[in-house]
Parts: structure tokens; sequence; C-alpha cells
């Protein structure tokens, strides 16, 4: 059996079906299996998830090329969980990101993500604002 290469749209398609799964809603293990297959996505939802339960991705732009999804998108969640060793805050917030997916035999296999840590800190009141 080979790998399953998808066009351009379909990785497209795949990963706003991911996003829309998984979007506002829990992610147990068996849902995120679904969709990926490499284990540093999967941390990094598990993390985000034990931090900001239910958490949102609020998708702005998709671009596409070949087995790469790059995704724009605001992250937003209310802070009930331990995250980046911090306690629960129940504060909410929300942050820009970009995100690149790599899509291969029908999965995320991998991911590249840059999201604004420092605008997390600050929204929790984890440290104090400049000024």
């Amino acid at each position: 059996m080979g790998v399953k290469m998808m066009s351009a749209q379909e990785n497209k398609d795949f990963v706003r079906r991911y996003i829309e799964a998984l979007s506002g809603k829990p992610k147990p293990t068996e849902l995120v299996d679904e969709y990926v297959a490499g284990q540093p996505p999967k941390d990094h939802i598990a993390a985000a998830e034990a931090g900001f339960p239910r958490y949102e991705m609020l998708v702005e732009q998709m671009v596409v090329e070949d087995d790469l999804v790059s995704v724009v998108a605001r992250a937003r969640g209310t802070h009930t969980g331990t995250f980046m060793g911090s306690p629960a805050t129940g504060k909410s917030c929300e942050v820009p990101l970009h995100i690149t997916y790599r899509i291969e035999d029908g999965k995320i296999v991998d991911h590249w993500m840059l999201m604004d840590n420092a605008g997390i800190i600050h929204q929790l009141g984890l440290v104090p604002s400049a000024g």
C-alpha cells in the first residue's frame, strides 16, 4: 500500500474539516487521531487543551501549496487549566497565530507554529504591563 496523495485543494479542505471538528469543542485522543499522525502536532494540541479547554481557532486565511497548508488565525480560550507552567487564572485571551501543517497519507504529520505567547502572558496577567 502506497502513500495516499491528495491534491492541494483536498489538503486545504482536510485542514478546514480538522479545524471545524476541534475548534471550540473537546479534543479527545480518538478525534485527534482521525486527523493527526505526528506526535509533535498531538503534543501541542494536548498542551493547549489542558490550559484552555475547548479553545477555538478562528481562521482568517488559508494558503496551500502541495502538501503544506498555512493558516493565519486567532486562538481564543479561557485559561482554566495549567499552561506553560502557570496555574489557571480564569481569564480569557485571544492571540494571533500562524501555523503551517504538512499533510501526508491523509493526516497531519508535522507543523510549524508562530503564536503570540507574550500576548497570552499579558492577557492572563502573569506579567505586569509596561508603563
